[in-house]
């Protein structure tokens, strides 16, 4: 190839991400049919600042596609003429015109790499067409329009501030609304999602989807059968039956997920984990799974982050010291919510006492407070149903329903004040002095 030097024919993976971490070149050429390639290794060559170039077997849409599912920059046919490929390693052009070949490279909607320590971000979302050899036994429904969803990602420091049930509760209440929602489970320490809603969780659907990214599997119809819809607009994503299982989650793959959720559902919930700690970068592997990356990844994808506290002095000092935390991370503007507001943890007039301490001590002036309503929530998880089913006119529900209207004020719901009938009001009579 032209003006292009090969430095070394890698034999596997292995060797090509070892000697990629040695900066002896800054391109790479693959082959669709190596083995171990996989999302986290394109995701690792590309924060190295190499420029992936994939080649598949011609007429072979099942490897193109799977080469542009896992985030490669240039996609070409094996037989793609020589100066067309050493344009593609030399140029580092993410669309290249090859002969007899319609439009090789990235795709143009395909979201691109992100500057900061927010990482990488996958290719976009994948097409509409099922994996080979599937498409019959599928029964999932997707959208049928073009739909760019908005992600929320529910975080709150330890302590049980109530994520879960915000996040539950939010999402039905969304759903309810007429929004099609995805809620997505992505608490590596305790998730809890499925037992809430009374699903089987043998089967989680973050791992099956966060596989099948990791191998560039991961299309809309996949994704859906993964996330079924447990009531009408509302499909979920169940999380981790066991903690110990939190390798299964890797960050590129968790982010091709959340970005192909986009496609599937207008709001996407993610119910996070409280820890924020990135210590484990210190570790000896910097190759290796961290336990906190699918926090950390489903901040940094999320349009806006869902801040829940408690309405106690300790759960308030907790939060206050978190959102210090979650400013040293990439993510997105934080909206404070006090969770469980009751008198009896802070006195009387509980709002104006907790809004005067969270703008002093945090500089928070707008905060959304959702009031202790135990007999609500109990009931609504004793029954395996949100809030919303269950108990539809609690306090609990209308202060999410608040929430609810300040996050997408489009589904605001109209309060239709009626005049009592003739037959309601002749029956009073009107009292006299």
């Amino acid at each position: 190839m032209p003006n292009v030097t090969i430095v070394r024919r890698c034999a596997d993976v292995a060797e090509l991400v070892s000697v990629t971490a040695t900066g002896l070149g800054d391109s790479a050429v693959v082959s669709a049919d190596l083995r171990q390639l996989d999302l986290t290794v394109i995701a690792a060559l590309r924060s190295r600042g190499v420029w992936v170039v994939g080649l598949h077997a011609p007429d072979n849409d099942g490897e193109e596609r799977r080469l542009r599912q896992l985030g490669v920059d240039v996609v070409l046919p094996v037989d793609a003429p020589g100066p067309v490929l050493a344009a593609a390693v030399r140029d580092r052009s993410p669309v290249v015109t090859v002969p007899g070949v319609a439009d090789p490279g990235r795709p143009q909607d395909a979201p691109v790499a992100r500057d900061g320590a927010g990482g990488w971000r996958p290719a976009g979302p994948g097409s509409a067409t099922a994996p080979e050899g599937r498409v019959d036994d599928l029964d999932a429904e997707v959208p049928l329009d073009p739909i760019s969803g908005r992600v929320l990602a529910v975080w709150g420091p330890p302590g049980a501030p109530g994520r879960t049930t915000v996040a539950v509760t939010l999402a039905a209440e969304l759903a309810s609304r007429g929004r099609s929602v995805l809620l997505v489970d992505a608490d590596t320490y305790g998730g809890c999602v499925a037992q809430v809603l009374g699903l089987l969780d043998e089967a989680p659907g973050i791992a099956a989807a966060c596989r099948a990214a990791e191998h560039g599997d991961l299309d809309l119809i996949s994704l859906a059968r993964v996330a079924p819809e447990v009531t009408p607009r509302l499909r979920v994503l169940t999380g981790l039956p066991r903690a110990d299982r939190w390798p299964e989650i890797r960050s590129a793959a968790l982010e091709r997920v959340l970005t192909v959720s986009r496609s599937l559902a207008e709001y996407v919930i993610i119910d996070c984990a409280f820890c924020l700690e990135e210590d484990e970068e210190l570790s000896y592997d910097t190759e290796a799974p961290r336990r906190n990356e699918s926090t950390l990844t489903s901040l940094a994808v999320a349009d806006e982050v869902l801040a829940v506290g408690g309405a106690d002095p300790v759960a308030l000092q907790r939060f206050v010291r978190a959102l210090q935390e979650l400013g040293g991370v990439p993510s997105g503007p934080p909206r404070p919510v006090i969770n469980r507001t009751r008198p009896s943890a802070v006195g009387g007039e509980p709002r104006a006492r907790i809004a005067a301490s969270l703008e002093r001590f945090a500089g928070l002036s707008a905060v959304h407070f959702i009031p202790d309503d135990p007999a609500a929530a109990d009931a609504a998880l004793l029954a395996g149903r949100s809030v919303v089913e269950h108990a539809p006119d609690s306090a609990l529900r209308h202060a999410i329903g608040e929430l609810a209207t300040a996050i997408a004020p489009d589904t605001a719901r109209r309060s239709v004040r009626r005049r009592p009938s003739w037959r309601s009001r002749r029956g009073v009579r009107p009292t006299h002095g």
